[in-house]
């Protein structure tokens, strides 16, 4: 699904959308997603599928409510997955074309009603192994104090991510988490979190935020 497509006659369905593409005469090739029509001169160009991050309205944080509640030892670290929602983009050459959400949009808002923020939400479970989804999140949670910790929602920066896909999954940079005596400290590090991911965009990492709603 991700990656490179012939400028020919088919259907791509991508979730809940589908984006079917026609030839035309003298070498054109018209592009339908539900209302959307673009007529592309093919000239031996590619249509790219890529992922981006969920930043719907311009949201700068993705935030997920864990269904269940994580617990760290002292000293102790270990890693899991996020299914988590992605947005698509649709290129020609270096040329956007057409972008688009996939399911069901939710924000929440991210600290207080004086001074938060809106961010893109989802619930759903930390997996120890890599779930069936299109769109994942693999972090790497440490706890260096000497305190258990606990950890109920995960939160970290995505305006500007870079992104990685392979295959049918699309995937957000390998994000670490340190269970701090006072706030998590989250880093987007920017970083393949699995072998082989091919990475889209030259987004730097997003290090060193601060996390609040520790447990």
């Amino acid at each position: 699904m991700f990656g490179e497509h012939r400028l020919k006659t088919q259907f791509i369905k991508i979730a809940d959308q589908k984006i079917h593409l026609v030839e035309d005469r003298k070498g054109l090739v018209r592009y339908r997603r539900g209302n959307i029509e673009r007529l592309i001169k093919g000239d031996g160009e590619v249509l790219k599928l890529l992922p981006a991050p969920a930043v719907g309205y311009g949201v700068s944080l993705l935030m997920v409510k864990l269904r269940e509640r994580i617990v760290v030892p002292p000293k102790g670290s270990f890693q899991g997955f996020l299914d988590v929602p992605v947005e698509i983009d649709v290129e020609i050459g270096n040329l956007s074309i057409d972008h688009f959400i996939v399911g069901r949009e939710k924000y929440a808002l991210y600290g207080t009603i004086e001074n938060g923020k809106i961010a893109r939400y989802h619930v759903g479970p930390f997996y120890v192994d890599e779930p069936e989804a299109m769109g994942i999140a693999k972090v790497i949670l440490s706890n260096p104090t000497k305190e258990w910790k606990g950890l109920d929602r995960i939160i970290f920066p995505i305006r500007g991510s870079t992104m990685y896909y392979k295959g049918n999954r699309a995937y957000y940079p390998l994000i670490l988490i340190t269970l701090k005596d006072h706030f998590p400290e989250v880093n987007n590090t920017g970083k393949a979190p699995v072998e082989g991911a091919v990475r889209v965009g030259s987004g730097e990492p997003l290090p060193n935020f601060r996390m609040r709603w520790e447990g």
